[in-house]
């Protein structure tokens, strides 16, 4: 499998949780893939094979599964997108991983530490294993880094950092109940937070010292369009002061349910600033981005202007994919960043919790490399 990517230059996508009518796979995924030659969608799954019809009608697949594992192991799929819930992720990642296939994962990984190192434990070798933290990415995200390392500010002293997470509000549809438990692994602080946290270590580096306040400002969550409430378990705000390796200091925050403030990066150094903005309302893995410099800054290169958004992001992950596995480099944001943004996730848990500053531990900086488009 391996080697006919190398040799062909195409990757065949099956993807486990397409849904015709809603869904990330639907919504970012699959403009992505289509604005990429090289990827072909093969196959899609879901709950049924009526439901798994119908996704393949709609993204165009050539076959149906209503079983993930039964497609999982087809030998006409290199690279299984997983795009089900979290709770679902392990057991559909642990097969492909076993069959020797490409993995690309929906962050969160698992829904805990524990999970989250089985599923990076049996990576084979040559196998490449991606989570799906696109805003590394974006073009704004990647060069506000490039410009750090480069110098252009000087030393980082102080980062300041807003978020928006829709989907913590007073009230949510039916689909988002589960994201309102802690449980699930799919909450503010692992979503809206989590891929924050990621960015910002991009640009400014790893934490070293972080202390938090999550806070349930709303406990009990409307579902819309029903008579039903659910009691929210997870955090719907979110405080993070932190210091870095790179001895800056930051503040974030991320505040459920405010569908009207972009996000906003502001990065003060020693001898410059850097500004990434949202041109629109939510979190840097989704909004498009605007960069603003203390000095002049180059229109940022796009692999697919067509896209914006989800979609836009997505495609960048996956051509950084692509050339992974022509060259069997490891450039992309895979299962051991994953792991350790896991765990500095719950060192801002007992941050909170205990209320003390913790030191997290794996501080080993990770740079995505993705800097160039073939």
């Amino acid at each position: 499998m391996i080697n006919e990517i190398e040799r062909s230059g195409t990757i065949r996508v099956g993807t486990v949780g397409a849904n015709a009518e809603r869904g990330w796979a639907r919504d970012a995924h699959l403009n992505a893939l289509r604005s990429l030659p090289q990827f072909k969608i093969a196959a899609v799954s879901a709950r049924n094979q009526a439901q798994a019809q119908a996704a393949a009608d709609h993204f165009g697949a050539a076959r149906a599964f209503g079983n993930s594992l039964d497609m999982v192991s087809d030998p006409a799929i290199d690279l299984v997108v997983v795009t089900v819930k979290v709770p679902e992720h392990r057991a559909v990642v642990l097969a492909p991983l076993a069959a020797g296939k490409h993995v690309y994962c929906e962050w969160p990984l698992g829904r805990d530490i524990a999970e989250a190192q089985e599923m990076a434990a049996p990576v084979p070798p040559g196998v490449h294993a991606v989570v799906r933290l696109q805003g590394l990415l974006a073009p704004a995200i990647r060069a506000a880094a490039e410009f750090v390392k480069m110098g252009r500010i000087g030393k980082p002293l102080v980062l300041r950092v807003f978020g928006s997470a829709g989907a913590w509000g007073t009230a949510v549809p039916p689909h988002y109940a589960y994201l309102q438990q802690k449980s699930s692994g799919a909450s503010l602080e692992t979503i809206g937070g989590g891929h924050t946290l990621a960015a910002i270590e991009e640009i400014v580096g790893p934490y070293v010292e972080v202390d938090a306040r999550n806070s349930i400002l709303q406990k009990s969550v409307r579902i819309t369009g029903t008579d039903e409430t659910v009691e929210r378990t997870c955090a719907d705000h979110m405080f993070v002061l932190g210091k870095h390796d790179s001895s800056c200091v930051s503040m974030l925050e991320v505040v459920g349910g405010i569908p009207d403030r972009p996000a906003l990066f502001d990065l003060q150094g020693e001898t410059g600033w850097i500004r990434v903005r949202g041109t629109s309302p939510g979190t840097y893995q989704i909004a498009p981005l605007l960069l603003e410099a203390s000095f002049p800054v180059d229109a940022l290169p796009a692999l697919a202007p067509q896209l914006s958004g989800p979609s836009a992001n997505v495609a960048e992950l996956y051509a950084c994919l692509l050339r992974d596995a022509q060259s069997q480099q490891r450039t992309a944001p895979d299962f051991v960043r994953a792991v350790q943004l896991t765990r500095l996730l719950h060192a801002i848990d007992t941050a909170s919790d205990d209320g003390r500053v913790i030191r997290p531990v794996d501080s080993t900086r990770f740079r995505t490399g993705c800097a160039g488009h073939s």
